[in-house]
């Protein structure tokens, strides 16, 4: 490798391929050389894991990546960029406008402004959106600049800025930079786009209210969103998206089919299952049970409640006392309780139960396992965000020697999950530790070992990977499954995590083959992850349309007249003797009304039963979405639903 005196650094490119530049290159200098049409394209470089500026000067032997729009790291740049594009239109049609932060967000970004003697309700968003794109067109490059404290508070002094200025209070001197395009500069650590011109098309998505850093005792603010693209068929498919989402929303579509519910009374947060969604929950934890029955798994069933001790052994507490509910206190002195915020230090003690021998290894311990986390109000958002959430827990103890084996066995049970599911385009995003950072616990070379046995098995499996530097777990590495839903909607899902720390921290041990104690290797994993969130992102994947296996009803039964009540309660009964989830519609409506009620509460099959049926032992089948009516023996339609079912994953 390259040393001071050469003058040269070493430069692996994404394809493995070593190249030489002086030192003090750039990234647009490397990409360059790439391509001149590739330049074109790059937004920001990674360079050693870190994302910067293409501008941005390296002066050591470095792995480099580029990132364009294709990339959810370029696409998190961009709409930074578009941030402070936004902040600078505001600046020149509200003059006196304050500014708080603006960060990019999944889909866009926002700024939280304080708009001073503007009203927010007399904002001009399309000529908002006409001044981004009109300043975009000057192609102004984004200048970063390194400042003193003192400087940048002596700017933002002037500016008569006090949110930035309480931002620059936690900043040290030396670690401050501004980043100017045009006439505007804001205080920012970056990373940015080369110019704005990269900007084409800009669009106001919603304003609202938002408490100054969050803290409802802190000035309300506005917040404005946005998005922008490099194109307008970007936008213009984003907006159709979009509407489509709402059609999705999983909130809506669990009124409509009556599957769940909350209660303020209840407490904010907490969702109530109806008879429906608790079938639907039901149809999920059975079928993963099942499968992992097949795979070596042993049931467990932990309380919702835990020592105050247990969770401070675990670590759990020190990391995370904000995001639990508060102890709860019994009249015994220093007797402390909490809600269960995890379920893993409840499995670490089973382990430790009674004594255990290398030929017991590995255990695979799972639960579905309630688990209770503190979330601020404004984040809660239906089932996604909840405060209460059921995971589909699994801890593996396994030697060391067994980790690779059963790592592998996991992502085949996820990836099955997947599949049976219907989610066929997802990422494994390998989350590794920050060697900078100071929230990870452990020694270094067990980090090393484990992120090292995760690559491997991730690529033995031909996954397609990402990695993420700074996302691990504070025990561990881990794989988060990024799944890609109908609308193209990334969500993370499935999580397999790799711990060589809280067996330490429980003194876990196993008898060896020589006779001495050994430390086991722990394996957390979640394929649903939350099942509350399982479930809303499945219902907007669907669109509420589930597969037969999983729907809550799967047939629905319309008498033609009273007189045919007896015989559809005999096909009722059938049905549901076979496992079939069956209801009757006894309304006193049309049969064309009771069709068309059942089709939107997207009942997979209506069966419709009259004086022919009852004669001749038959059903006349009706199919959801179509395909006209066809009559078929009872014990005939029961036979192909059953093989049908258990086809899919159910029964």
């Amino acid at each position: 490798m390259a040393h001071g005196a050469h003058q040269m650094i070493d430069i692996i490119l994404a394809d493995g391929n070593i190249r030489k530049f002086p030192r003090g290159t750039t990234g647009l200098r490397i990409a360059q050389q790439v391509s001149m049409q590739f330049a074109k394209k790059a937004l920001a470089v990674q360079v050693n894991g870190g994302v910067y500026d293409l501008s941005h000067a390296i002066e050591t032997d470095a792995t480099v990546h580029f990132f364009t729009w294709d990339d959810d790291e370029g696409k998190k740049v961009f709409w930074h960029s578009s941030a402070h594009l936004l902040a600078a239109a505001l600046e020149i049609l509200y003059p006196g406008v304050k500014f708080g932060i603006g960060p990019p967000i999944d889909q866009g970004f926002y700024y939280d402004v304080d708009l001073g003697h503007h009203a927010s309700h007399a904002l001009d968003l399309v000529a908002i959106e006409q001044k981004m794109v009109e300043l975009a067109q000057r192609k102004d490059p984004f200048i970063r600049r390194e400042v003193s404290k003192k400087e940048a508070v002596d700017f933002f002094t002037i500016k008569e800025d006090p949110y930035k200025l309480e931002l620059l209070e936690g900043l040290e001197d030396g670690t401050i930079t501004f980043y100017q395009q045009g006439d505007f500069i804001d205080l920012c650590k970056g990373s940015h786009l080369p110019h704005t011109g990269f900007i084409k098309v800009a669009k106001i998505l919603n304003v609202s209210g938002a408490y100054w850093r969050g803290n409802e005792h802190n000035k309300q603010l506005t917040r404005i969103y946005g998005i922008t693209f490099p194109e307008k068929k970007a936008l213009d498919s984003f907006l159709f998206l979009r509407e489509e989402a709402k059609k999705r929303n999983h909130q809506k579509i669990g009124k409509e089919l009556g599957l769940f519910a909350f209660s303020e009374k209840v407490g904010l947060g907490l969702p109530l299952w109806l008879p429906k969604g608790a079938m639907l929950c039901d149809a999920l934890v059975q079928f993963l049970k099942k499968e992992q029955i097949k795979r070596g798994y042993q049931p467990v069933v932990t309380p919702h409640i835990g020592h105050k001790a247990l969770y401070i052994t675990s670590g759990h507490y020190d990391k995370y006392k904000e995001d639990c509910f508060q102890p709860i206190r019994t009249a015994e002195a220093d007797e402390e309780y909490m809600l269960k915020p995890m379920n893993c230090p409840h499995h670490c003690e089973i382990y430790s139960s009674e004594p255990r021998s290398y030929k017991d290894l590995p255990l695979r311990f799972a639960e579905f396992g309630t688990v209770y986390r503190y979330e601020l109000h404004g984040a809660l958002h239906g089932l996604t965000r909840t405060r209460c959430f059921t995971q589909d827990d699994a801890h593996i103890f396994c030697r060391p020697d067994q980790v690779e084996e059963e790592f592998a066995k996991v992502i085949d049970l996820v990836l099955f999950v997947f599949a049976t599911l219907n989610f066929s385009d997802y990422t494994a995003r390998l989350s590794f530790r920050d060697p900078s950072s100071d929230k990870y616990i452990g020694h270094p070379e067990d980090w090393a070992l484990a992120e090292r046995s995760i690559k491997e098995v991730a690529e033995s499996k031909g996954l397609k990977t990402t990695c993420a530097i700074g996302e691990a777990a504070f025990y561990g590495p881990k794989v988060d499954f990024i799944v890609k839903d109908a609308l193209g909607r990334n969500w993370q899902l499935g999580t397999v995590q790799l711990d060589y720390q809280l067996p330490i921290r429980f003194d876990l041990t196993y008898i060896g083959d020589d006779g001495k104690k050994h430390q086991p290797v722990m394996i957390h994993r979640a394929p649903f992850g939350s099942l509350e969130r399982f479930i809303a992102i499945l219902i907007e994947h669907t669109g509420g349309k589930f597969p037969l296996w999983l729907a809550p009803e799967q047939v629905i039964l319309l008498p033609l007249s009273d007189k045919h009540s007896a015989y559809v309660t005999t096909v009722h009964q059938t049905l549901l003797e076979k496992n079939i989830r069956s209801t009757i519609d006894l309304r006193n409506e049309t049969m064309g009304k009771k069709i068309c009620d059942a089709e939107l509460r997207k009942i997979p099959y209506i069966l419709v039963l009259g004086d022919k049926e009852i004669i001749d032992g038959t059903v006349a089948v009706r199919k959801q979405g179509g395909g006209g009516q066809k009559t078929i023996a009872l014990a005939n339609f029961i036979e192909q639903l059953c093989a049908e079912i258990i086809a899919m994953g159910g029964l």
